[in-house]
């Protein structure tokens, strides 16, 4: 089994980065939820971020359903223009918290051992 450099996990999936003979490769971040793994660059997970969004306020009516969150599906669009993927509110919520995770896990990295070392 190859190694992997953990970014973000949580109950629904997991955010890591591919590890070769040693070396952490960052060019492509890999997500794994849900038996589905995406191998988004940076740019394409904060790409995937936008479209969740768009998904979780186009479909905020779970409020007032009888079902709360648990009904069976809707498209999410992803950065992949030919895969969309059924989830219900609840498993949305999870992907949300997966991948803003990574994006804040990234983007710490980012600072504290670049721009933020004297």
């Amino acid at each position: 089994m190859r190694e992997i450099e953990q970014i973000y996990h949580n109950d629904f999936g997991i955010a890591f980065y591919w590890k070769n003979h040693n070396e952490t490769l960052f060019d492509k971040i890999q997500l794994v939820f849900k038996e589905t793994g995406f191998c988004f660059s940076i740019s394409e997970l904060k790409d995937f971020d936008d479209l969740i969004e768009d998904s979780m306020i186009a479909n905020e009516c779970c409020d007032e359903c009888a079902l709360k969150n648990k009904c069976h599906k809707f498209l999410l669009k992803t950065p992949c223009s030919q895969i969309d993927l059924a989830v219900s509110m609840d498993e949305l919520k999870a992907i949300e918290d997966l991948v803003k995770g990574s994006l804040f896990k990234i983007t710490l990295e980012e600072y504290v051992y670049g721009v933020g070392m004297n």
